[in-house]
């Protein structure tokens, strides 16, 4: 991570609705968390997310896209997809039995994630995946 960074720093990737996308924002997210032990956990989260927004929304639709935010401090790595709405339902955990082919993924996140939040607003769903980094805090150890 950034060691010499007192604060948290954020970036952020806007994505076309493309199934291609979703290995573009694994990549820029591995990128951006190299040589931290949190890395293949938030890859896979965006992933998940990403693909969800893509096939589940707006954002894979003509024009549609989805925006990537992942943030960085000291205690935690949290990865967001914010999606172009246009359902009727927000996003929401469902426990599937395992032959289920679909309606998996968000539960698949929330157990790889400590926290996971789900913010609505009249343009689209956030869904945001926190890690961290400190066992203490119930994650990973550095």
């Amino acid at each position: 991570m950034h060691e010499y960074t007192s604060s948290a720093r954020v970036w952020g990737l806007s994505c076309p609705g493309f199934p291609e996308e979703v290995s573009r924002a694994r990549r820029w997210t591995r990128d951006i968390l190299r040589g931290s032990p949190l890395a293949e956990d938030a890859e896979l989260i965006v992933s998940e997310l990403s693909a969800n927004a893509i096939l589940h929304t707006a954002s894979g639709r003509k024009h549609g896209g989805f925006h990537l935010a992942v943030a960085v401090s000291a205690q935690v790595v949290a990865v967001s997809v914010t999606d172009d709405g246009g359902t009727g339902t927000t996003p929401k955990v469902e426990h599937q039995d395992q032959a289920a082919e679909h309606g998996r993924g968000l539960s698949m996140v929330s157990v790889i994630a400590h926290r996971v939040v789900v913010h609505d607003s009249d343009h689209g769903h956030t869904v945001t995946a926190e890690l961290y980094a400190d066992a203490r805090l119930g994650g990973h150890p550095c």
